[in-house]
């Protein structure tokens, strides 16, 4: 399966390859048919980044299931956040571009607002990319009643962000909500009574990699009360 997005570069780069082939044909050119070659390797490789493969998990209430494919950055409290009410945990995910880079809801719930922040376009495994690039926050208010943000954000290659989403959808962990193109960055932003089942370096695969599970309000309250 491939991501609707990258059907125009397929195409785009697939009749610049058959435009160098017949050229190369017609003329005898070994440049024409050089660039031939180069075009069928990057259709190739454009073919192969916008893949969007189906994927399964067990989906139980307060499941974070991960939101991208890629190598997990760090996992770090970052002390208070506004949006989540607390002291908040921030998960850092990279993307390659060898990775899949379809964006997945993390866990069921409604969404509260996405906003769009336009910026740079920093190198997106470091640091400052999460507060200076291009991105889309996304809230989630959880079924569980925890509120998380959801960011994708963009990096040094990838240019556009896309995101399917709007305020007030009620959304399904796992289902897609949009991607980023070449290259990014994909982070959560979770309570800090969250339990988390990753660790910096682990490799995490979108709506498969469980990657932590919320505390539930109503269950913490039935654990006080008894």
């Amino acid at each position: 399966m491939i991501a609707k997005e990258g059907y125009i570069f397929i195409f785009l780069s697939l009749i610049i390859m058959i435009l160098c082939y017949a050229a190369s044909l017609a003329m005898q050119s070994t440049i024409f048919y050089a660039f031939a070659v180069l075009f069928a390797a990057l259709t190739l490789f454009i073919t192969y980044f916008f893949r969007d493969p189906n994927r399964t998990f067990e989906n139980k209430d307060g499941v974070l299931v991960s939101p991208a494919d890629g190598k997990v950055l760090y996992v770090k409290n970052i002390g208070h956040h506004d949006f989540v009410g607390g002291d908040t945990i921030k998960i850092a995910i990279f993307l390659n571009v060898f990775d899949v880079h379809i964006n997945r809801i993390p866990t069921d719930g409604k969404i509260d607002f996405v906003k769009y922040n336009p910026g740079k376009f920093h190198v997106a495994s470091v640091d400052k990319a999460s507060d200076l690039n291009e991105q889309t926050e996304i809230g989630i208010t959880a079924k569980t009643g925890q509120k998380i943000i959801c960011k994708q954000i963009a990096g040094l290659i990838a240019r556009r962000i896309v995101c399917r989403i709007k305020d007030g959808d009620s959304v399904t962990a796992g289902n897609r909500f949009g991607l980023i193109r070449f290259g990014s960055r994909t982070e959560l932003f979770v309570p800090a009574d969250t339990k988390i089942d990753v660790k910096a370096g682990d490799h995490v695969v979108g709506s498969e990699t469980i990657i932590g599970q919320l505390t539930s309000k109503e269950i913490d309250s039935n654990a006080e009360e008894n």
